[in-house]
């Protein structure tokens, strides 16, 4: 199979170009943006040097008021991203809403067809620095997402989770541990 690639553009961007842009939003030097249209970005938000904003011609991309994202993360929302308000998301973290589909071994993977699943991040989550979210998760009000989780699954509101794949430490509604 021939398949014909073609640049996505290099991420050079205006305020004017985003669906919806906030008050007091700072986009430091280096970020890229693609598909800004489909991006909201809410007011006092950071959005730290390096960072990729992977915007896609369908799906959707907020960014509630209040929100930190650290330098050098990369953000793909082929199959839509919510992130809440007051999120802190610490640098390096990945964020991934899409995935090729495994049809079977007559088709390379990279040549399958595109699954699309939303990742929802309520508000008042917080994020460790190169965690990486896979498609299809939701993270609950109040999480917390340990340094270098991998989160597969959905998240509790409130809970505590680590590790590779991610799972539950405690609960922030009480202080009893579970390792």
């Amino acid at each position: 199979m021939n398949h014909i690639r073609k640049t996505h553009g290099d991420g050079t961007f205006s305020s004017d170009q985003f669906r919806k842009i906030g008050k007091n939003v700072i986009i430091e030097n280096g970020v890229m943006v693609f598909h800004p249209e489909t991006i909201e970005i809410g007011n006092n938000v950071y959005i730290g040097h390096q960072t990729i904003l992977k915007g896609y011609f369908k799906g959707e991309f907020i960014i509630g008021d209040g929100t930190w994202i650290g330098q050098q993360c990369f953000f793909h929302s082929a199959g839509s991203i919510h992130i809440g308000q007051n999120v802190g998301i610490g640098p390096g973290v990945k964020i991934i809403s899409s995935f090729h589909d495994e049809e079977g071994i007559d088709i390379p993977i990279l040549h399958s067809r595109l699954k699309f699943k939303k990742v929802i991040i309520e508000e008042d989550v917080d994020i460790g620095v190169g965690a990486v979210i896979l498609p299809g998760v939701t993270i609950g009000k109040g999480a917390i997402v340990g340094a270098g989780a991998v989160v597969a699954s959905d998240v509790a509101s409130f809970d505590v989770v680590a590790g590779v794949p991610a799972r539950k430490l405690r609960s922030r509604l009480s202080k009893e541990k579970l390792i």
